[in-house]
């Protein structure tokens, strides 16, 4: 099991909207709203690494009013 968490800045306003569309995805176990640089703290959990690769590049990253990610891993 892989696991990384991913700090998402997203546009003013949209926050719950992000957030709301983050865990319709299958891989998003918890995602939390911050305070700070960063409005959103997801945790995603994936069988392989290209998997969770896959899911922040092309699912996470691609969602409307998301504006960057860090990843940590």
């Amino acid at each position: 099991m892989e696991i990384a968490y991913v700090l998402v800045k997203s546009q003013v306003a949209h926050e719950m909207d992000v957030m709301s569309e983050l865990l319709k995805i299958d891989n998003v176990k918890e995602a939390r709203g911050t305070f700070g640089v960063y409005d959103i703290f997801v945790k995603v959990e994936a069988n392989s690494s290209k998997e969770l690769e896959d899911t922040i590049t092309k699912n996470i990253r691609k969602l409307k009013h998301v504006i960057s990610t860090t990843t940590l891993s």
